[in-house]
């Protein structure tokens, strides 16, 4: 049985599920086009993940999918933290602000949340995935038993093979050319290849359905990985755009000038790829010292991200996107679904 007949969809159109971007709105559009929704609610508590699926579900009964980040959770460095916030003291000054006395992190893995575990079986969603690995065998072996199908982006063959191992339904095979965080499940070793490199790695390897994800903005591209193996694509920046969306005004305008993208892990603390701006031209500097590593660095990033949008200046807005930005239409998501399935046919 195919991946879009066991979900019941009908085109092989997914919405990447972006923390901080996807809205129960964006979410019910793409589902009810015919392509599968997501909510990304890694950044969010229990309460604001169970609202987001419920509000999702109260919009449309077609299938989405719901992602949580399950990152391997470390306590705070002192002398990196102190270290950290000092070497952007002087980005803080320039707005006539303090550094930051104390981080803190901005929100918790799936794996030490058992309360998300908990909205899940009380929602019931269509599908689980997973970002930056899986969580334990016993959670697992929850959704087993719940007949929840889970997920979990991967980066290269080996992470794809532990996850057929574990029991995913299907893998999310993530390109390095996607915008926001790398998949990988160690953030020290990624194997940096492109989203057709991937592909072809792992069809031949993993009798798994595969939703290639990295770069993918027409369906024309989504056709050339049909053909190659995968049996759907997930697109994320195609849709940041979108009114639907919850990118602000300032980070769209930043998403229609953008010329390029680059991997940095100075932002969050993990490595991701955003536009070009000076978290990658001038903080990313070859002498800077260890970051405070994630998600504590991240907590840092926004807030000096804030005050320099407070006033008027943009240069340190967290703008993941891919390598894709330049193809970006201005369209909300029906009209993109309805381009998008033009385009397959």
């Amino acid at each position: 049985m195919s991946l879009l007949t066991q979900l019941g969809i009908r085109y092989p159109i997914f919405l990447a599920p972006m923390a901080g971007i996807t809205t129960p709105v964006l979410a019910s559009r793409v589902s009810e086009a015919g392509g599968l929704g997501a909510l990304g609610l890694g950044a969010g508590d229990p309460f604001q993940a169970e609202a987001a699926i419920r509000a999702t579900q109260q919009l449309t009964s077609q299938p989405f999918q719901v992602n949580f980040f399950c990152h391997r959770s470390t306590p705070l460095d002192p002398a990196k933290s102190r270290a950290w916030c000092e070497y952007l003291s002087a980005h803080f000054a320039q707005f006539e602000q303090a550094v930051p006395a104390q981080l803190l992190s901005p929100y918790a893995s799936f794996t030490d949340s058992p309360e998300l575990l908990d909205v899940i079986l009380a929602t019931r969603p269509a599908v689980v995935s997973f970002h930056f690995g899986l969580p334990p065998k016993s959670i697992l072996q929850v959704l087993q038993r719940a007949k929840i199908p889970y997920w979990v982006s991967v980066t290269r063959l080996s992470e794809a093979l532990y996850a057929q191992q574990q029991g995913c339904s299907a893998i999310i095979a993530q390109g390095i050319e996607a915008g926001g965080h790398r998949a990988t499940f160690d953030p020290l070793c990624d194997a940096g290849l492109s989203t057709r490199e991937l592909l072809q790695q792992l069809a031949p390897q993993i009798s798994l359905p595969i939703i290639s994800a990295g770069g993918v903005m027409t369906g024309g591209q989504i056709n050339q990985l049909l053909t190659q193996g995968a049996s759907a694509a997930q697109l994320g920046t195609a849709f940041m755009a979108c009114r639907e969306s919850a990118a602000s005004d300032q980070l769209r305008q930043r998403l229609s000038t953008a010329k390029s993208t680059q991997i940095t892990d100075v932002i969050s603390g993990r490595p991701a790829r955003g536009v070009i701006g000076r978290w990658q031209q001038e903080i990313d500097s070859p002498i800077r010292p260890p970051h405070a590593g994630y998600p504590y660095s991240y907590a840092l990033a926004k807030q000096l991200d804030k005050i320099a949008c407070a006033q008027g200046v943009t240069d340190y807005q967290v703008c993941w996107a891919g390598t894709g930005v330049t193809a970006l239409r201005p369209l909300d998501a029906s009209p993109l679904m309805q381009t998008l399935i033009a385009e397959l046919q």
